[in-house]
């Protein structure tokens, strides 16, 4: 199978800023009509990372490379990619139309050229009354596209959007995130994407790089990172995790057993694990069912004995906090399937916390700090 170009390629990339390392040594391949998505807290180095993409920061060592071209020298309007910013950098004194037609004038186009290229960007993002209007008569929204428009014009070899949604409210977020998911899939173009929000970054882009102080700490598909986290810092970004600690104890085939300090014996994947001794497991809230003692179990099912100390309902589930035997605090977030189940497990009952090995994984442990 012949190998995918990648469109997007970094190489031993650092960048400091006196004696700050903001990204550190990063090597990182994107492939060509890829939606790839840069995850992290603030700090982490990511929109650092697309600036050097793009050509606003020079890298302090490394090499940047587009389409299989060293651009690491060439200034942002001699490389073959286009910004999108959270604040949409539009031009106030002049038209939609204008606004999205100053790349393609600048390039000393044609009129009918550039009239047939912008009508087409306008009807791309669903815009085609509005180009006679003006930035300051639209909805943040209706902004965002015309920013987004402006950008895809040029047809570039990558589009990168840096937070271009963080200052959209709820309603609107989650329409632009369909949005921007449509048109990078029909236009085929390769998609950089900066966010701090996980929920934005996994229901847009097919590959995610969880970053942390300059690094990588795991890229993958959102289900990949969900479902098996190699770090605790990954499982706890995407989501809420529960962590146990353990001893491998050993493993039957393909299925590893793992002993708690309080002597409680849990299995999991044997493929997961890669050391021997003390391991940190984890499973996500939702993947954990609560039993009475003494009720039915699934046969080869995980099972800790615990106390619920909270009880919340949050309409389409409930989520319990349980302290379980090892002195462990575990969240579970159970299904409102029948409006009845807050009454089940009140505060203070004695529950079973029971679930499935395969949702079993593995991370590294944290160094206190």
């Amino acid at each position: 199978m012949p190998e995918v170009e990648s469109d997007v390629r970094l190489e031993g990339v650092t960048k400091r800023f006196g004696d700050h390392v903001a990204v550190d040594a990063l090597d990182l391949e994107i492939e060509r009509g890829a939606f790839f998505a840069m995850l992290g807290p603030s700090g982490c180095g990511k929109t650092t990372t697309l600036r050097m993409i793009g050509g606003f920061e020079e890298p302090t060592s490394g090499r940047v490379h587009l389409g299989g071209e060293d651009v690491t020298d060439r200034p942002p309007f001699r490389r073959d990619v286009n910004t999108v910013f959270q604040s949409y950098a539009l031009f106030p004194h002049l038209t939609v139309e204008k606004n999205i037609a100053f790349g393609l004038e600048r390039q000393k186009l044609g009129k009918a050229e550039v009239k047939q290229r912008v009508a087409e960007a306008l009807d791309m993002v669903q815009l085609g009354s509005f180009g006679a209007r003006r930035p300051s008569e639209l909805s943040g929204g209706q902004q965002q596209r015309v920013a987004l428009a402006r950008a895809l014009v040029n047809r570039p070899r990558a589009l990168l959007l840096d937070e271009p949604l963080g200052a959209l409210d709820l309603r609107l977020r989650k329409e632009l995130q369909l949005e921007l998911k449509r048109l990078q899939r029909e236009l085929g173009i390769t998609f950089v994407h900066v966010t701090h929000d996980q929920e934005e970054a996994m229901s847009m882009a097919d590959t995610i790089a969880v970053m942390r102080e300059g690094r990588i700490d795991q890229a993958g598909s959102a289900t990949d990172l969900y479902e098996t986290p190699r770090t605790e810092f990954v499982a706890s970004f995407l989501g809420i995790s529960n962590f146990v600690d353990g001893r491998v104890i050993g493993a039957d085939g393909d299925v590893a057993s793992v002993e708690t300090h309080d002597g409680a014996q849990l299995r999991l994947p044997a493929a997961r694990l890669d050391a021997h001794g003390d391991v940190r497991i984890g499973v996500r809230p939702e993947k954990v069912q609560l039993a009475e003692p003494g009720g039915d179990v699934p046969s080869g099912w995980n099972v800790l004995r615990g106390q619920v100390i909270v009880a919340a309902f949050l309409g389409v589930s409930i989520q319990y906090l349980i302290r379980a035997a090892g002195g462990e605090e575990l969240t579970v977030i159970a299904p409102n399937r029948d409006g009845t189940a807050p009454d089940v497990f009140t505060v203070g009952r004695d529950v079973l916390l029971t679930w499935n090995p395969d949702f079993t994984f593995v991370v590294e442990k944290e160094a206190p700090t």
